[in-house]
């Protein structure tokens, strides 16, 4: 219980959205860097994005740093106006450590804020005509724990680490019929592995392949008491479970190194459609494109990057109350959409990368990376309103406005 508190109170205020819920990169310089670190080792950060190129490590290298998470969203439901949310800055932390235990064999533990989402229209004001974005409050927190341990021959390299994930989510909002509907933070641990390798050609190219496998998150009486309203109101044929899992990945990257030019570009798919929660709401497969640049002069590092992933929700189609065979993308798609669009609006597509780091000594670095996701405005259609006079849920367009920025820094030391 007391990991349970601490882990907590690390991640407490990590929110944000980025591919789907998922950061770009985990790690300063991946992030400057567009979010590639298949195929190009950042040492002791490479735990999570390919744990096989820790072994770029020549003594012990440490890294700490965090990020400040800054997204700008609002949504309007219908005619009512728009409101913005208040969770508009977070703080998500991340360490990182990798050690050289001979000339074969590599150790690394790391833990990060890897992935979550959320809005808060707490305060969004309410009129007859306008339900203040139901006054949602969503909030999913991700941290990861991974111990690796990496063998290299010089050429290629092989990598497992196990995944133990912290997840916490809470959903509150009040329903159509003024009823407050939540029941508190519900928070769990799952369990993973990610698989990692390389190869160097020895001619400046390298070829790196990722795995990293589903892990399965229950979240006690959330997505289930959230649905519930839709189910009483005769659009769900039963409450959702609360499983939410975060899905397997498959990856492959290419970097190229020649002289104080370094490329890179990785390509991923996150395959929502084949996890628990996510699939329930229609979310799509998202194919991932980074391309990450950097250019060393001496002591200094600047890099440049881009990502690009299309947003995995969907419009679900409008449908008649009765859903086929617990299918609840096909029917009811109202409700899915008010719940994707409002409470998880993972909409953000395009991420533009810049980076830098400076070698004060030849152990003591530090380094520095901005992202900035211009604005995406999404439109579906969703319920927006209860009618009073025979109680029934009427649809109309309901749109969400969605960009983000954030800084990142992080320290590093190594031993010799």
């Amino acid at each position: 219980m007391k990991k349970i508190i601490l882990l907590s109170t690390m991640a407490s205020s990590l929110l944000l959205a980025t591919n789907g819920d998922n950061l770009i990169g985990v790690g300063t310089k991946s992030r400057g860097m567009g979010g590639a670190g298949i195929a190009v080792s950042h040492c002791a950060e490479s735990t999570l994005s390919n744990p096989a190129l820790i072994t770029c490590t020549k003594g012990t290298s440490i890294s700490f740093g965090g990020t400040i998470f800054m997204p700008d969203m609002s949504a309007k439901m219908g005619q009512a106006s728009s409101h913005n949310s208040d969770a508009d800055m977070n703080i998500i932390p991340g360490v990182a450590i990798s050690h050289k235990l001979n000339e074969n064999w590599y150790v690394g533990i790391g833990m990060w804020g890897t992935a979550g989402m959320g809005v808060d229209y707490r305060d969004a004001k309410q009129t007859p005509t306008d339900s203040g974005n139901m006054h949602m409050v969503s909030n999913l927190q991700l941290m990861q724990f991974a111990p690796s341990i990496a063998y290299s021959t010089g050429t290629f390299g092989v990598a497992v680490t196990p995944v133990i994930q912290y997840g916490a989510l809470d959903i509150n909002y009040q329903g159509f019929d003024g009823k407050n509907i939540g029941d508190g933070v519900a928070q769990d641990l799952g369990y993973g592995v990610n698989l990692g390798s390389y190869y160097d050609f020895s001619n400046g190219v390298t070829l790196g392949a990722v795995y990293k496998s589903k892990i399965d998150m229950e979240y006690k009486n959330q997505l289930s008491t959230a649905t519930q309203p839709f189910v009483d109101f005769g659009i769900f044929p039963q409450a959702m479970g609360n499983h939410l899992e975060q899905p397997a990945q498959l990856g492959v990257g290419i970097g190229y190194e020649v002289d104080k030019h370094t490329l890179a570009f990785d390509y991923k798919q996150i395959k929502w459609s084949d996890a628990k929660g996510y699939k329930d709401f229609g979310w799509e497969n998202q194919d991932v494109y980074a391309l990450g640049y950097q250019y060393k002069e001496d002591k200094w590092r600047l890099r440049l990057g881009y990502n690009y992933a299309k947003q995995p929700i969907g419009e679900a189609p409008s449908g008649p109350a009765v859903i086929p065979a617990g299918s609840y993308a096909q029917a009811g798609g109202n409700a899915l959409n008010l719940f994707n669009l409002l409470g998880f609006p993972a909409t953000s597509e395009k991420h533009y990368t810049l980076g830098g780091g400076y070698e004060f000594s030849d152990n003591f670095y530090v380094d520095m990376a901005y992202v900035y996701a211009p604005k995406t405005t999404t439109t579906m259609k969703t319920i927006v309103g209860l009618n009073p006079e025979n109680g029934e849920m009427y649809t109309g367009d309901s749109s969400v406005d969605h960009s983000e920025s954030s800084l990142s820094f992080q320290l590093s030391y190594r031993f010799f």
